[in-house]
């Protein structure tokens, strides 16, 4: 919940740019859409449909951590087996490989995609609702939106965009706790050979070092991955732009309309931005969970 107070203006921001017209576009950049939403919007239009995500950062990450948890356990379960008396070695201690870990944060994305779609969808459609009446449609809040979706297009409806949800938090989610643990797994060897080969762990690690590790894993996470966000931005949107008489675009028509309105640059409209608030959100979620783990367990 604290890494949503802290980035959820730079992310409002991101969806402005990525969802504005290509042919016609409301802003020249990042600092321009601040300035504009600050004088037109107020300082509360930064945090506009704030409150599905704020519930959906706790369910998110939950879905996250302990599916990556789990996920770890399954993989040890399943690859470190004695050979030759067939029984599970002590499997809770045995550190896995990078690759291994980056599987298991690929696979923990993709369950978090199902709770993450529909919380996304609320968000940007709350987003990009202007005051200056560019789009059609205008919402009261999240429970609007929840009632709109369910009477015009049913529970499906939620998932309007899923695809480029599950894409974005498979790969993200390889490169968010991939890059991280690597950090991590960098600094421990560093303590290794200070200390003359102490058994040294994540455990030992300071806060600052974490930090690090989850400010590379954030910056990681949302380049890789950035044009497949930017194609999800817009099919969540699709309903709120003056799009009249067209139908509701799949995952391949959004992108061939993206690629030849404004080529390769129309996929990185607000990149910048995104990646300059990952990189302390992120510090701060991994900071808190693993010193709330290493309290706990």
């Amino acid at each position: 919940m604290v890494g949503k107070l802290i980035e959820y203006p730079f992310d409002t921001i991101k969806v402005r740019l990525q969802t504005q017209p290509l042919d016609r576009p409301y802003y020249s950049g990042p600092t321009a859409c601040f300035f504009s939403m600050l004088k037109n919007e107020g300082a509360t239009s930064f945090y506009k449909g704030m409150a599905s995500p704020l519930v959906g950062a706790i369910v998110e990450n939950a879905a996250l951590f302990v599916g990556y948890r789990q996920i770890q356990k399954m993989i040890r379960h399943y690859t470190m087996i004695d050979k030759e008396n067939n029984s599970l070695m002590e499997f809770e201690v045995v550190p896995l490989s990078q690759s291994q870990l980056v599987l298991a944060g690929a696979l923990s994305g993709t369950l978090a995609s199902i709770v993450l779609t529909p919380v996304e969808l609320i968000k940007c459609k709350l987003q990009v609702q202007l005051g200056n009446g560019n789009y059609n449609r205008r919402y009261t809040g999240p429970l609007d939106i929840i009632r709109h979706t369910i009477h015009q297009h049913g529970m499906t409806g939620f998932y309007r965009g899923f695809l480029a949800t599950c894409i974005r938090e498979t790969g993200g989610g390889a490169c968010w706790f991939g890059f991280y643990e690597y950090t991590c797994d960098r600094f421990i060897q560093l303590r290794r050979q200070a200390s003359g080969n102490q058994q040294i762990t994540k455990a030992d690690l300071s806060p600052y070092e974490l930090m690090l590790g989850g400010a590379f894993g954030g910056v990681a996470y949302n380049i890789s991955f950035f044009p497949v966000d930017v194609v999800k931005s817009h099919m969540q949107v699709d309903e709120e732009q003056l799009r009249i008489g067209k139908t509701s675009r799949s995952f391949m028509q959004t992108t061939r309309e993206l690629y030849n309105a404004g080529g390769i640059k129309a996929f990185y409209r607000g990149c910048g931005i995104t990646a300059a608030r990952s990189a302390p959100t992120s510090a701060i979620i991994f900071m808190t969970y693993e010193l709330l783990s290493g309290h706990f367990s």
